[in-house]
């Protein structure tokens, strides 16, 4: 039986290492050292996918959408498949080594989503990104978290509240479309969004798609 071995190591802001792990053709990102918790595996990523068919039922031409965490390029790759030639995916991704990563083993899990004109990294937070932006996308896609309530850095709590909403309404253009991730339902946030005046839909998915696999959530507002 083939052990799992570790291609790289890396730390986020606040100091919690990140370790990518590939065993056979299956890679995964653990966050908290070799005792921690899997970010994200390649096993799982229907629900990623899911995000951004929810978020792009029918994009217009010259769509450009955010999405905030490169992860393995599974969201990416999905938007890109949805938009029309002349629209444009930004990634916002908070840790260089991410991209490295993506640039390199974990390149072929989505087919190479980097390598499409349309797609654009910035390397920096996606709060950053928001606050710097009005009327900017058509769509903003949130996969930086567990969930609304469970962050993985603390200054991701500003995205989800009312401050945070506000602000990503004002990068959205008229009858855009905010997604977010969760790994479970939240009746406080779809309040949060209905409060802060977007059109709230919860949708369970599943993280292996047709496959099956956990339920998961992702949570639609509409301006």
């Amino acid at each position: 039986m083939k052990p799992w071995e570790t291609l790289a190591t890396t730390r986020a802001p606040d100091g919690t290492e990140l370790i990518l792990y590939r065993h056979d053709r299956d890679f995964v990102i653990r966050a908290g050292g070799p005792g921690g918790y899997d970010l994200m595996t390649s096993r799982m990523h229907g629900s990623e996918e899911e995000l951004a068919r929810l978020a792009l039922p029918s994009p217009g031409p010259g769509a450009t959408v955010l999405v905030g965490g490169l992860g393995m390029g599974y969201t990416l790759r999905a938007a890109l498949d949805l938009l029309p030639g002349n629209g444009k995916v930004v990634v916002a991704e908070l840790l260089p080594a991410v991209l490295e990563w993506n640039q390199g083993p974990l390149a072929d899990l989505a087919g190479r989503p980097l390598d499409d004109p349309r797609a654009a990294v910035e390397l920096k937070d996606v709060v950053d990104v928001i606050r710097e932006s009005v009327r900017r996308f058509d769509a903003i896609l949130l996969d930086v978290d567990n969930g609304p309530s469970s962050y993985t850095q603390g200054p991701n709590r500003w995205l989800y509240s009312p401050a945070g909403l506000a602000a990503i309404k004002r990068a959205l253009k008229p009858k855009g479309v905010l997604a977010v991730w969760s790994v479970e339902p939240d009746r406080g946030f779809e309040e949060s969004l209905r409060r802060a005046g977007y059109q709230q839909q919860t949708h369970r998915v599943r993280a292996r798609g047709r496959a099956g696999g956990p339920r998961q959530v992702i949570f639609i507002g509409r301006t």
